[in-house]
């Protein structure tokens, strides 16, 4: 499972966390994140802009 970061504000979404308040369960796959989804953070970055973390 992989791990993505907003570049801006350090938010990051863990593929195997998922983030229940933004409606996603644990194993959620980056790809099934919509691609019009944005950093619920900041609301700065669009998913385009996120970074994998290594």
């Amino acid at each position: 499972m992989s791990v993505f970061q907003c570049p801006v504000c350090d938010y990051r979404f863990d593929e195997a966390v998922g983030d229940a308040a933004e409606g996603f369960d644990p194993g959620t796959s980056w790809s099934e994140v919509p691609d019009d989804w944005f950093c619920p953070d900041c609301g700065v970055r669009d998913k385009v802009d996120f970074e994998p973390v290594a």
